[in-house]
């Protein structure tokens, strides 16, 4: 693609220095996350603080829900957007429309059938899941709420994946701080003001997300007219629409896979004792703080390979997936060294216990799983390259190995080992599942293609 053709405020990846163009994409959706992860904490500190022990058991309690919930309308519109990334390399404006077209229609009527499944269905699967019947009521009118507005989520990660599949991180980023700003100003006057409770915040999270949708449709609007559908776009294409519908389904598969797993692995952590969840939990957030930087890199990967595999520059592909293995290795030796100094600190920072226990625990894990920071990283930035290019079934491959994985350790080693075993499962499980992955990717047909003979040319 010519490069006068690239968007207003878009990082060319199909031109230029590979590794300066990824890092630059790069630090807006690392900033992105960080703001996520801090975000996160202080609208749980929000409800803990002014609606009490029970409110915060009843948010709680549906977590994992709505980690489902964001996980999958966020993995269906990364996986769409990764079709329209593919578009975008090959210079075809009509065809780039028509994917943003059936991105739209794909896209809203999965989230309008998950709406309707989650909203009916929600109060029988929380009395499934054993919650407290003193939070239930509450639990089940909070969640409800998030679930009316699966189609605001699924907006906005259409949104800020086609702008990102363009080359454009800063922007959602943008709207991301907006958002976040706005979410935690409305807890408080929906809390404090109208004492609304536990619906209050979860209103005030679904009105942030509606802000940041509007704003992001209104920059496509005004700035990037290269991706606006018109009429004609909107008209059946059945080998694209195919293509959308399997990756962005297999997409959100793979993530809804993955947190289901963590559930399971959660159900074994929790027969262990309080105490030893209290460390787990703080161990936790501090490993997601660490992944952050990871995760980033595999997002802005995977839009360099969307684009290039759409141009067909094989080269390029190979190299940046080369210089990723660099970037994993000197990011795992910086966390190792890191841990070993301050993870027992920041355990006790995070859990605000000096229980020997907890810290024990909690920096152990955090020690010992950093040592197998490499498997991890690969795994996130092979996975989703490997959505990325078209591949499908083999990342849902392995994310069936993790849960697989979890599920055997749950039922098999947690109850014989404790703790103990909690620690190793996922660091042996990234083992096998970075080994599968980095076969796949350098056997990937478009991989192995000689020079000069690329398919899908």
């Amino acid at each position: 693609m010519d490069k006068k053709q690239s968007p207003a405020g878009s990082v060319d990846l199909l031109h230029g220095p590979i590794m300066r163009n990824i890092f630059i994409f790069m630090v807006p959706v690392f900033i992105s996350n960080i703001f996520q992860q801090f975000y996160n904490v202080a609208d749980t500190a929000l409800v803990g603080n002014y609606l009490g022990e029970n409110a915060l058991a009843a948010v709680g309690s549906v977590s994992s829900i709505f980690e489902f919930l964001v996980f999958f309308s966020q993995n269906l519109g990364v996986g769409l957007s990764f079709v329209v990334g593919r578009e975008f390399g090959k210079n075809n404006p009509d065809r780039l429309k028509q994917a943003v077209a059936g991105a739209i229609i794909i896209g809203s009527a999965v989230s309008i059938a998950l709406t309707l499944l989650t909203y009916f269905g929600m109060r029988h699967f929380l009395i499934l899941l054993n919650t407290p019947r003193e939070v239930l009521d509450d639990a089940c009118a909070y969640i409800r709420v998030i679930c009316l507005f699966i189609i605001i989520m699924f907006i906005y990660n259409l949104c800020s994946g086609v702008l990102r599949a363009i080359g454009n991180s800063v922007m959602p980023l943008v709207f991301l701080i907006i958002s976040s700003l706005m979410n935690i100003g409305l807890d408080i006057v929906m809390i404090r003001v109208f004492h609304m409770g536990v619906v209050g915040t979860a209103i005030a999270t679904v009105t942030a997300q509606g802000i940041a949708a509007t704003l992001c449709i209104l920059y496509i609007l005004r700035r990037v007219h290269l991706v606006i559908p018109g009429k004609e776009h909107f008209e059946y294409d059945s080998g694209l629409y195919k293509e959308l519908a399997s990756q962005g389904i297999a997409m959100a598969s793979m993530g809804s896979i993955v947190n289901i797993g963590s559930i399971i692995l959660q159900i074994g952590i929790n027969s262990l004792g309080a105490v030893v969840i209290a460390g787990h939990v703080a161990a936790r957030k501090i490993f997601f703080v660490l992944l952050t930087l990871s995760i980033s890199m595999s997002t802005a990967v995977a839009n360099f390979v969307s684009q290039n595999r759409g141009a067909n520059n094989r080269e390029r592909i190979l190299e940046a997936i080369r210089k990723s293995h660099i970037f994993c290795i000197v990011t795992t030796a910086v966390m190792i060294i890191s841990m070993f100094f301050f993870a027992k600190s920041l355990i006790a920072l995070i859990s605000g216990s000096d229980n020997p226990i907890i810290l024990r625990n909690g920096s152990v894990y955090l020690r010992f799983c950093t040592f197998f920071f490499v498997p991890l990283l690969e795994i996130q930035i092979l996975r989703n390259s490997l959505q990325s290019m078209g591949s499908r079934i083999i990342p849902i491959i392995s994310s069936v190995i993790e849960l697989a994985g979890k599920i055997f350790f749950t039922i098999a080693l947690i109850p014989r080992f404790g703790y103990n075993a909690v620690i190793v499962c996922e660091p042996l499980i990234w083992i096998v599942m970075a080994a599968q992955l980095l076969y796949a990717f350098y056997h990937d047909p478009f991989i192995k293609a000689s020079k000069g003979l690329q398919p899908g040319s």
